[in-house]
């Protein structure tokens, strides 16, 4: 919650979390399936209540930025989304169901009604079978390309169809594949790995892509950037925003260049 805070008193645009449910059915903010990564308690959370759950660790790696760590303040006890909801009334916030259970996606619909959210809620997650379900549930609530679903589209775009096609989804979110570079050694990555990363950023990241989606009314969202060069490029190309885990250094960013306001997600 403290890095919520932090991102909003900042001027973030959108918070995106992550949720899964407890063994008492209690929805709560989390990356992780298992415990162990962010708590050192090896645990699956589905296994543990909510009052049992211990805290996060004091120092936590960044996942997308090389040999870097955070050390947080505050509580640091797992949220609850409604703890969220109830922080932010008016804040966008991106929802990914991380895992494929029934019960988590209608008590997460359920929240998003209660507190009147679904104009500002987005939600799925990279499998198609949970945005399915997802959107069965609650077509209200605007949902994200899923993985074949994205590919799918690059396919459209590619040979010209994509114009024709009709979407349901709102949201866009892809990562930019060239940051894989500056996530581990050089000398760790062989040849083909190189050109995997390298065809794969030269066709998700392309401006006309971006431009034809956002005149559709569909948000174009590039993650997760936490340097400025990949920042400059992803607005060049037209995103309508950047997710980043330094809502800070995009903001001194932005400060400093002549481009529109951008959404921030943090």
């Amino acid at each position: 919650m403290a890095a919520f805070r932090h991102a909003v008193e900042l001027g973030t645009d959108m918070l995106e979390l992550d949720c899964h449910l407890t063994k008492d059915e209690q929805v709560v903010v989390l990356h992780d399936s298992n415990l162990r990564r962010l708590t050192g308690v090896d645990a699956d959370i589905s296994d543990v209540r909510y009052a049992d759950l211990p805290p996060y660790l004091c120092k936590l790696g960044v996942t997308f930025k090389r040999e870097c760590f955070v050390e947080g303040g505050g509580s640091r006890r797992i949220p609850l989304l409604r703890d969220v909801f109830e922080a932010f009334p008016s804040l966008p916030i991106n929802i990914d169901i991380k895992v494929n259970d029934d019960r988590l996606i209608r008590k997460v619909s359920e929240m998003v009604i209660k507190y009147d959210r679904e104009h500002l809620t987005v939600w799925g997650n990279s499998r198609d079978q949970i945005v399915q379900k997802c959107y069965k549930e609650n077509p209200r609530i605007p949902v994200l390309f899923s993985l074949s679903r994205v590919l799918l589209l690059l396919g459209m775009f590619y040979t010209g169809l994509l114009p024709f096609v009709p979407l349901k989804e709102q949201f866009l979110e892809i990562p930019m594949p060239s940051i894989t570079t500056k996530l581990r050694d050089p000398r760790q990555s062989t040849r083909s790995e190189r050109f995997i990363t390298w065809l794969a950023d030269s066709l998700l990241m392309r401006k006309a892509l971006f431009d034809h989606l956002t005149a559709r009314g569909i948000q174009v969202y590039v993650w997760v950037l936490n340097d400025e060069d990949d920042f400059k490029r992803a607005f060049d190309l037209g995103a309508t925003g950047v997710m980043t885990d330094y809502p800070t250094k995009l903001k001194e960013f932005m400060e400093k260049t002549d481009l529109p306001k951008p959404e921030l997600t943090s």
